[in-house]
């Protein structure tokens, strides 16, 4: 039996190094599962639409979020669009999970070496950017995330959002003079350009995806997503449903 597809679903942006960055981390992916059909979609700004291009796909599909937390594109669009294909099933997205801590961990470092002013061993707390969203069980998995972004550190990590809750990035910024801006996004896009905004000068470092190489604890993380979801996919009693697992 072949395996299932795995369709990778991000986002999409319109800024064009997020966009190739994005598409590498999607090759990588396939390179790691060679026997593994890996396509990828969108849910917004970017072709091929998710929703219509599952309907098209003959065959089992596990759709892996590239999204950082739970909310509406999982919750509503992913999970609305695998209900009306009884051969797909929606992994849980990338985050929270200790490998996004390890490589936040070495964009900190990075910016580090390039700034010795953002030591963060010297300078706490970092503050941890995310995009932010209304739903319930997006701001449960940011405090996770900065949870575990504090325990790799060693160092207090405060949150702030860039929409839809509190405190936002100037906000914060303005709380904690001296912190570094950890910038929790996928890719470049819109809310990086948001950050380095509101930063108001201090050192912000660069998205999980830098645009160089694709960080292998990404890669991992993906592969492990897709191989628990489609482990549900393929069990006797078949794909547990969202709702089931709430």
């Amino acid at each position: 039996m072949r395996r299932p597809i795995l369709l990778a679903v991000s986002h999409g942006t319109s800024d064009a190094e997020g966009a190739r960055a994005i598409a590498d981390l999607v090759d990588a992916v396939a390179a790691a599962v060679p026997d593994v059909e890996v396509r990828s979609a969108f849910v917004d700004v970017q072709q091929p639409d998710a929703a219509d291009l599952l309907p098209t796909i003959d065959g089992p599909v596990v759709i892996v979020p590239l999204l950082l937390s739970r909310g509406f594109h999982v919750h509503h669009d992913l999970h609305g669009m695998a209900a009306k294909k009884a051969d797909a099933v929606v992994s849980d997205p990338m985050g929270p999970d200790p490998r996004l801590a390890e490589v936040l961990a070495d964009r900190l470092a990075d910016a580090s070496a390039d700034t010795p002013s953002a030591d963060t061993g010297a300078r706490e707390p970092v503050i941890l950017a995310v995009a932010g969203s209304r739903d319930a069980t997006s701001l449960t998995d940011a405090e996770a995330m900065a949870s575990l972004l504090s325990l790799r550190l060693g160092a207090r990590v405060e949150l702030a959002y860039l929409a839809a809750r509190q405190p936002d990035l100037p906000t914060a910024v303005a709380a904690h003079p001296d912190a570094v801006v950890s910038t929790y996004l996928l890719a470049q896009g819109f809310f990086f350009d948001m950050t380095v905004s509101q930063a108001d000068g201090r050192t912000v470092t660069l998205p999980l995806l830098d645009g160089t190489t694709v960080p292998q604890p990404l890669i991992d993380l993906i592969v492990a997503r897709y191989d628990e979801a489609s482990a549900r996919l393929l069990s006797p009693v078949g794909p547990i449903t969202e709702a089931a697992r709430s």
